[in-house]
């Protein structure tokens, strides 16, 4: 049986914040499977927390050399993902898309017939990078009972797209502009049976995830038939139970580190998938702050669990100020602790420019 602090503590070890890891955000993006990116800006701190000496000119380097891009896949949330996992990984979430893109938008696109409707769109994508609601106004002609946000938001999941640079790219604002994946990546979404893509895709959680149970695998990539898939890999897999007695299943060599390991401050940004990515998401945040979590708020993990949200605002001089809101009380040992790292967050945000922290 595995407690909730042992399975905090795994998950920190296996997100790359029990400690800072030496590897570089390629590596560190493969590993994840993914950052959450609904907030353009918003992966460069995850990263930040995650990688020793990480600085954002790697990312953004990642981004215009398209090794990594910014595309919708799991949960129907735009995620940055390494550009082989965009081909590999797209096919297999389509259904999935069009599953909660209809469930969604159904009865808003009265009379649109989806197959025509990515027909029309896809090739105004390839042309150039376009705004989702520009292609819908261009289109609007021919479904006018349709708004045109609507027929935008469902080719977000019809027709394969990535966001385009300079969206995304460090401390810049840019218009969400959009292009086919084989327009900007120059290859065409892998093509074969999805078996082995999904297998792969369930280790690659559970070594970045894990130990987990199904029902916090399908909360993370919204993918239904994945039960078929653990029973195939359940010969390579070793199984666990947690305190409600549910199975956590796990790869074989996923560190386990002593629950009683000391956990450090960690600022992390919204929508992170070290809180989302599980059904059960109470071994990273308390059942009461639950909510808080898809509502955007960044967290500060304090011995491993969210103890306080924070924000930042910039400053005329180029700096940034970052204000810590508590959720409980904080000791006087933590509170120094929470101090001292979002003093080095605000330098992060700021380039270097020295930030003011407040802590409430």
């Amino acid at each position: 049986m595995l407690g909730r602090r042992a399975l905090n503590r795994a998950t920190l070890a296996r997100q790359l914040l029990l400690r800072r890891d030496e590897r570089d955000a390629f590596a560190a993006v493969d590993h994840l499977a993914g950052l959450q990116a609904q907030e353009p800006q918003e992966p460069h701190v995850g990263l930040w927390s995650r990688l020793a000496g990480f600085r954002p000119a790697e990312l953004d380097g990642l981004l215009e050399s398209r090794r990594v891009v910014r595309t919708q896949l799991m949960r129907r949330t735009l995620h940055l993902v390494t550009a082989e996992d965009c081909l590999a990984l797209r096919p297999v979430h389509q259904p999935m898309l069009l599953a909660r893109m209809t469930g969604t938008l159904g009865r808003r696109l009265p009379g649109v017939d989806l197959t025509e409707l990515a027909a029309a769109g896809e090739p105004l994508f390839a042309e150039e990078p376009r705004l989702l609601p520009e292609v819908g106004r261009l289109l609007a002609g021919r479904w006018p009972d349709a708004a045109a946000r609507d027929l935008g938001d469902a080719l977000s999941s019809l027709v394969p797209l990535v966001q385009t640079t300079p969206r995304g790219l460090w401390r810049r604002q840019a218009p969400a502009r959009t292009t086919t994946v084989r327009a900007w990546l120059g290859r065409d979404l892998a093509d074969g049976p999805h078996d082995d893509v999904l297998e792969a895709l369930v280790l690659r959680y559970l070594r970045a995830y894990g130990p987990a149970a199904s029902a916090d695998l399908r909360a993370w990539c919204g993918l239904s038939g994945l039960p078929a898939v653990v029973t195939r890999l359940r010969p390579r897999l070793r199984s666990f139970r947690d305190e409600r007695g549910r199975e956590m299943l796990d790869v074989d060599d996923g560190p386990l580190p002593d629950p009683g390991e000391p956990a450090p401050v960690r600022f992390l940004p919204a929508f992170d998938n070290a809180v989302l990515g599980y059904d059960d998401r109470s071994r990273v945040v308390a059942d009461e702050h639950r909510g808080l979590s898809v509502a955007g708020a960044r967290f500060v993990l304090v011995d491993g669990m969210v103890s306080a949200t924070w924000t930042s605002a910039g400053r005329d001089d180029g700096g940034v100020d970052v204000a810590v809101s508590p959720l409980r009380a904080l000791t006087p040992a933590e509170r120094t602790e929470v101090e001292e790292e979002g003093t080095r967050l605000a330098a992060f945000l700021g380039d270097g420019v020295p930030g003011a922290l407040t802590v409430g």
